[in-house]
């Protein structure tokens, strides 16, 4: 994840929108209507994702709708900081846009940048898995994420999120996790073997497969 090159962009998104909302008096009127409602409309739908978690079965459509919602809500909020009294909604605009440069953003939105696309391993029974590298260069440590997924029987493009399931490389050999469906106990175990220097054996994290 390219925390830098996401900042430029996200720098550059914002440069825009301020343009943008600079001459919204210069756009014709059917245009500005249609800004709105995309903005809305992608902003609604990121939210329902993010509590649901739904989400579609492709990681790049996913980080392109995050970064037209996140551009969407620059627009709103830039379009509200128009309106008077300025000296009001100026700060309130600055304070609703700070937001975006924290790490809960920034990390979502710099998966555009990553070169390649985590490879999807079916569990059966709908369920696949993706795993995800992780790093804390400050605390010397890193890791993998396990995500499970679901994916929906009837819109076969969309998935459902079930679990995250952490390991780091203190605890386990990473690189070999995989994450393993039981249905016969309709359940799913997240397993990742120790190092050779440990005890011989897999470190076992077991969830309910609902």
């Amino acid at each position: 994840m390219d925390i830098p090159i996401t900042i430029t962009a996200l720098a550059l998104l914002t440069v825009a929108m301020i343009f943008m909302s600079s001459f919204w008096s210069r756009i014709p009127p059917r245009l500005r209507w249609l800004l709105i409602g995309s903005s809305a409309a992608l902003i609604i739908l990121h939210i329902l994702f993010a509590a649901t978690k739904w989400s579609t079965t492709s990681d790049h459509l996913n980080v392109v709708l995050k970064w037209g919602a996140t551009a969407g809500y620059e627009l709103l909020v830039l379009l509200f900081a128009r309106v008077s009294p300025r000296w009001l909604t100026l700060p309130c605009a600055a304070i609703l846009l700070a937001p975006l440069i924290s790490a809960s953003v920034l990390l979502p939105l710099s998966q555009l940048f990553l070169p390649n696309l985590q490879p999807v391993v079916p569990m059966g029974d709908s369920l696949f898995y993706e795993v995800l590298p992780w790093a804390n260069p400050g605390g010397g440590n890193s890791g993998v994420e396990i995500f499970v997924y679901r994916r929906s029987p009837i819109v076969p493009y969309l998935r459902h999120q079930l679990q995250v399931i952490p390991f780091n490389n203190r605890e386990c050999n990473t690189s070999e996790a995989v994450a393993i469906s039981l249905p016969a106990t309709a359940q799913y175990i997240g397993r990742c073997p120790y190092w050779p220097n440990q005890a011989a054996g897999t470190l076992d994290k077991v969830f309910p497969a609902r």
